[in-house]
C-alpha cells in the first residue's frame, strides 16, 4: 500500500503542469479568471477578447460616472503602461464598463481618450457586460437612487491578461504603477 501511495504521489508531482511564471505571481496562483467575451468598442464595432488582448493587457471593470476609484485606478494603469513603454514593452490598458446604460461607445471614446491614447474602452448590452464580468469574477451592483445620478458598487481589481495564456495576475488598489509595470515586465519576459 505504501509503495502504491508513494508511486501515485510521485506520478502526480512529476506530471503536474509547471508554472513558468511562478516567480512573477507574488504568491498568487493562476486560476480560472477571464475568458472569451464579445463587447462593443468605442467606435461601435463588435469585438472579442482575441481582438483586444493582443499584448499584455491591464483589464479593469468600472464606469465613467464613478467619482473616485475608477479614475484613480485607470490613471494608475495608464501610468504603468507608460513606464512599460519606456522599458520597451508594449501593453494595453482596457476599461470595461459595468454601466452600459450610460456608457455608450461615444462616452467610452471620450473617457478613454482623456485617460490614455492606447486605452481601449468596451461597452455592450447588459447581457454582454454580465458575461464578461462573470468570466473575470468581477462583481457589480447598481445603487438605486431613483434618478440618473445612481452609483455602482463594484470590485476594483486590475487583471493582467496575456494574449497566449490568459490570466496572469491581478492587482489590488494599493499596487503602484511601478509595481504593476514590474510584474507585467516579468510576465513579458523582460
Amino acid at each position: 500500500m505504501g509503495v502504491l501511495l508513494a508511486g501515485s504521489l510521485g506520478y502526480v508531482l512529476l506530471n503536474r503542469p509547471q508554472d513558468a511564471f511562478s516567480a512573477c505571481r507574488g504568491g498568487v496562483a493562476a486560476g480560472q479568471i477571464g475568458g472569451p467575451f464579445t463587447l462593443v468598442d468605442s467606435t461601435g464595432a463588435t469585438v472579442t477578447d482575441r481582438d483586444v488582448i493582443t499584448q499584455p493587457s491591464l483589464v479593469y471593470f468600472g464606469y465613467t460616472f464613478c467619482p473616485d476609484v475608477c479614475p484613480f485606478d485607470n490613471a494608475r494603469n495608464a501610468q504603468a503602461v507608460d513606464i512599460l513603454e519606456e522599458r520597451g514593452i508594449a501593453a494595453t490598458p482596457i476599461f470595461i464598463t459595468i454601466d452600459p446604460a450610460r456608457d455608450t461607445p461615444e462616452v467610452m471614446a471620450e473617457y478613454t481618450a482623456n485617460v490614455h491614447p492606447a486605452m481601449i474602452g468596451l461597452t455592450g448590452s447588459d447581457e454582454q457586460i454580465k458575461a464578461a464580468a462573470n468570466a473575470y469574477r468581477a462583481l457589480y451592483q447598481r445603487r438605486e437612487t431613483g434618478d440618473e445620478n445612481y452609483l455602482m458598487d463594484h470590485s476594483v481589481f486590475t487583471y493582467l491578461m496575456m494574449p497566449e495564456t490568459g490570466f496572469a495576475d491581478f492587482f489590488q488598489r494599493d499596487a503602484t504603477p511601478e509595481q504593476i509595470a514590474d510584474s507585467v515586465a516579468c510576465f513579458a519576459g523582460a
